[in-house]
């Protein structure tokens, strides 16, 4: 196991180091875009902030919902006074933690795994998680002309998104749970792991190259609009049926030198995540609308709303979840066991749920100190 470990290690290193794949740069200059210090950096309750913008990345997708809803509605806009919000999207987790690295984007909405790995990466010097986002939101997917029960995927191709991608890690530790081998590099085994695009998946099912998938929402529904089925929730492997699949993320430099401005992004997410909970049909409708204008496309009906209905919205990092996806994907073969000690600072989230009547959440040991 020491030679494949080692060589897919080396592809995973590769492609962290993937040059930047923004695929948009919207929105830009919420707030006054004025040069005048006082109009460009006071905030919405009067006070001063320490930068002029903040530069935040997320992916086009349905569970980074606070993040689209949060800045299609000016939410966290009006947390930032004239602090101006300069938006990216991103295809991938590495090319975001690259973004991240290299100061491209401060703030970042990301999966788990590779917060995981841009934390380990760094030895804990370039990131921490400031905040939770979203729950949910992954199923198998399969054609049920071939696979009709979970004994039936022996032998079929079963696609995941990306080499060691959170939904990559999931998938591999349940098969390995079913006693069933795959080798992680190749992902041949008992069931062949395909690693496809999230944008290529729904038409590759459709021309029968694949037999199912284990995919984020909208590509599940998309799925499933395809004929697919649902074979099994990932939710339901999870304790309450929650486990983190977007973080908060912020990099420590940025975070050192503008806490404030971190703040007052924490301040517009919490808002987004309340008023999403609270009106779910327009959040819905807000998300789409900021998919549309992204992508060129808005989503079908019979697409986005049994996507939305599988996404949970919430401050609350899940951190003991974050912490057994790392062991998942240490016991898989794709991580070395990482020091996570340090990767959350709730502090600046706690202090706004406290102001607000909520209960503070848990860094489940992991914070800093």
């Amino acid at each position: 196991m020491s030679a494949p470990r080692t060589t897919l290690r080396r592809s995973l290193a590769a492609a962290a180091a993937l040059p930047l794949l923004a695929v948009a740069l919207t929105a830009c200059g919420y707030g006054s875009e004025s040069e005048d210090d006082d109009t460009k950096s006071v905030s919405a309750d009067g006070k001063k902030l320490s930068a002029d913008t903040v530069k935040i990345g997320y992916f086009p997708n349905l569970t980074h919902a606070t993040a689209l809803v949060g800045i299609q509605e000016g939410l966290i806009a009006k947390e930032l006074g004239g602090t101006a919000v300069k938006p990216s999207t991103f295809n991938a987790g590495p090319s975001e933690i690259e973004a991240l690295n290299a100061g491209s984007i401060d703030i970042g909405f990301i999966g788990p795994s590779p917060s995981i790995n841009g934390y380990a990466k760094s030895k804990g010097q370039s990131l921490r998680i400031i905040g939770g986002s979203a729950s949910g939101g992954v199923k198998l997917v399969v054609n049920p002309e071939k696979i009709k029960t979970v004994d039936d995927l022996k032998g079929k191709r079963i696609a995941t998104p990306q080499l060691g991608n959170t939904q990559d890690v999931a998938f591999l530790n349940w098969i390995s749970e079913k006693g069933w081998k795959v080798d992680a590099q190749s992902g041949k085994g008992d069931v062949s792991v395909v690693r496809s695009d999230n944008k290529v998946t729904p038409d590759a099912y459709k021309s029968g190259s694949l037999d199912g998938a284990w995919v984020p929402e909208p590509t599940a529904s998309k799925l499933v609009a395809e004929g697919g089925k649902v074979l099994l929730d990932e939710s339901t492997l999870w304790p309450g049926n929650q486990f983190v699949i977007t973080n908060i993320i912020v990099s420590q430099k940025f975070l050192s030198a503008h806490p404030d401005v971190v703040e007052a992004v924490l301040r517009g997410t919490v808002n987004t995540n309340k008023w999403i909970n609270a009106n779910q049909d327009k959040a819905k409708a807000s998300a789409n609308k900021a998919l549309e204008k992204l992508s060129g496309k808005a989503l079908p009906a019979e697409v986005l709303d049994p996507a939305w209905k599988s996404v949970r919205f919430t401050d609350d990092p899940l951190a003991a979840t974050l912490q057994a996806q790392a062991d998942h994907a240490v016991k898989a073969g794709l991580l070395e066991k990482p020091d996570l000690a340090g990767i959350y600072d709730l502090k600046p989230l706690n202090k706004i749920l406290q102001a607000a009547g909520q209960p503070a959440v848990a860094d489940a040991g992991l914070g800093v100190k």
